[in-house]
């Protein structure tokens, strides 16, 4: 069974070939992260890490049972009750309802553990999957995302009321 833990130094080696191996295949759907993200990676993990450490955000790894990482699900710019949803998740689980199920549970630890109220989350048009996932975990269209924040792409921004749905039961 899949679990969803909190990002760790230990995490860096299952990281960075989680990233290598889905390169392509996340370049279909988001913009491309460039070798650059490969060729730095070590210190971009740390300043990953740093950023945890000071609360600004919250990074999160789905491990199968062999330590493998599944997906990738963050919690980035906390601040005031709120964060950005940031996730992706191997060619080899998408389709089966992998991230929809974690985005669900990330909801519910951002209200739970972090003490969020709203999350939002931005998905360039290409990205059908990733729309149907926030869709599905409960996010309404928001508003139109700046191409800026997507690579360049246009997007659309989705919200999340956490305190509400909490509230109210899931969805």
């Amino acid at each position: 069974m899949p679990e969803l833990t909190r990002l760790d130094a230990g995490h860096a080696p299952a990281v960075l070939a989680f990233e290598i191996e889905n390169r392509d295949y996340f370049a279909a759907s988001v913009p491309e992260r460039g070798d650059g993200y490969f060729e730095r990676f070590a210190e971009r993990f740390d300043a990953l890490l740093a950023e945890q450490e000071a609360g600004v955000c919250a990074f999160h790894v789905l491990l199968d049972g062999d330590g493998t990482v599944l997906g990738r699900f963050n919690l980035v710019d906390i601040e005031d009750g709120a964060a950005e949803l940031g996730y992706r998740v191997a060619r080899r689980v998408a389709g089966r309802g992998v991230a929809t199920a974690t985005v669900l549970e990330l909801c519910r630890l951002a209200a739970a553990r972090y003490g969020l109220h709203t999350l939002r989350a931005a998905t360039v048009h290409r990205n059908a999957a990733s729309r149907r996932v926030l869709v599905k975990a409960g996010f309404v269209p928001a508003g139109p995302a700046d191409p800026a924040h997507l690579g360049g792409e246009p997007g659309t921004w989705y919200a999340r009321d956490l305190v509400h749905r909490e509230q109210n039961g899931p969805s």
